[in-house]
């Protein structure tokens, strides 16, 4: 039995970027964050993560206001930290320093109770990457209707 549940995915990440490598990260969440995220108001879309004072944070996620909160909740657009081991932060950082390459969420879930994010090390597409990407995936949709056609 798989014990994550997916709150949200990033598809367009996956779509203005090659993944050229993924990890998982844990996130230092306040009471009301993780009540929010547990209801699904979340939005990662236009997040990134960046290296700032030797750790890695989390930026423009929007988890939205808990509505039974009461003057204590929590900043919607705050950064957020990263968890993450030692060499896997050192060698993000490297990485995330090359030319090119960017930090961007591709999913978060809850695993065991505890909120975790999947970060990906990817290289922007081109728009010619991109159309590339459409024509291949409109071409399997016509394969996939013309067997389905003759069967």
């Amino acid at each position: 039995m798989d014990n994550n549940k997916t709150v949200t995915v990033n598809r367009k990440a996956y779509h203005d970027y090659l993944i050229l490598e993924s990890l998982e990260a844990g996130l230092v969440l306040t009471g009301t964050e993780i009540k929010s995220i547990r209801e699904g108001r979340v939005t990662i879309a236009d997040a990134y993560a960046k290296p700032e004072k030797n750790a890695l944070w989390l930026f423009n996620a929007h988890i939205a206001t808990y509505q039974p909160g009461s003057r204590n909740n929590h900043e919607v657009d705050r950064p957020r930290k990263l968890l993450l081991h030692k060499r896997q932060l050192a060698d993000l950082i490297s990485a995330s320093s090359q030319k090119g390459l960017t930090l961007v969420p591709l999913k978060l879930y809850i695993k065991k109770g505890v909120a975790k994010i999947e970060i990906g090390l990817g290289r922007g597409k081109k728009l010619h990457d991109k159309r590339d990407a459409i024509a291949r995936r409109e071409n399997e949709r016509e394969i996939e209707r013309a067997l389905k056609k003759s069967a």
